[in-house]
């Protein structure tokens, strides 16, 4: 069965960075089955209804301001693929899910600057989902959940987005991490090793340092649904964790 992943996508330039980090996206085809489609939650692409991205070929959106020109000209013109977007618009109903078809939008910077680390070449299908920062956490991971099976069909579920993600809070010159942000991840870590998802829906009140970790939930939100989509075998391992910026959170997490 493939796993399924959560990634933060930390800025925009991270494309361009080589750090241990994008290491570790850069070889990541080198260790994993080429999966036969890409099925990514961005945290860039919100929506009130679940949305599932079907555009013939996605467009490259530059949803960022001030960065490198190089960005402003890289591309990642993957593909859907019509017979999954109906497969998975057809879980979701199952599962009670509302959702609709987007067949114009493009891929955010959440969504390509993974992918063009993980899979430069734009040659396999990807399906882009939308996240919902207004539903609860357990409907979230229930979300994911109605998913899971796809996983038995060489289907790789990516969430993006970022467990401490505070721009106001950025100093772009530190080296050094603030407290308050490891001791945040260090309790999440903790949760998802034991798979307390109950603790977990309920981080806000119970995690230190959860408010100025998670200002606004849309980052958070992809780590809960790919959690969702381990559900059955309840296995998270934690592949790399570093910070940027003194406290803008670069994790990895594996769900088997």
């Amino acid at each position: 069965m493939m796993p399924s992943y959560f990634f933060a996508h930390g800025a925009p330039s991270i494309v361009l960075e080589d750090n241990e980090y994008t290491k570790l996206l850069k070889q990541f085809k080198d260790h994993t089955p080429k999966p036969k489609a890409i099925v990514l939650f961005s945290a860039h692409w919100e929506e009130a209804v679940q949305t599932v991205g079907a555009a013939a070929t996605y467009e490259t959106i530059y949803d960022f301001g001030g960065f490198q020109d190089e960005l402003y000209q890289m591309t990642y013109p993957a593909q859907s693929d019509r017979s999954l977007v109906e497969q998975i618009q057809n879980l979701f109903t199952k599962h009670g899910v509302e959702n609709a078809r987007n067949e114009t939008r493009g891929l955010d910077h959440g969504a390509w600057a993974v992918l063009k680390l993980l899979y430069p070449g734009a040659d396999i299908p990807v399906i882009a989902l939308s996240v919902n920062r207004y539903l609860s956490n357990e409907q979230q991971y229930q979300i994911g959940k109605a998913l899971a099976e796809l996983r038995e069909q060489d289907v790789l579920i990516i969430g993006s987005g970022g467990t401490v993600h505070n721009l106001s809070a950025l100093n772009w010159r530190s080296e050094e991490i603030d407290e308050w942000a490891e001791q945040f991840d260090n309790w999440i870590q903790s949760k998802l090793e034991l798979w307390d998802a109950e603790a977990l829906f309920q981080y806000r009140e119970l995690a230190p340092h959860a408010q100025e970790a998670v200002p606004t939930s849309e980052h958070f939100i992809p780590l809960l649904l790919a959690m969702g989509t381990g559900d059955a075998n309840r296995n998270a391992k934690l592949l790399h964790r570093s910070y940027q910026y003194g406290n803008l959170s670069l994790s990895c997490w594996q769900f088997n």
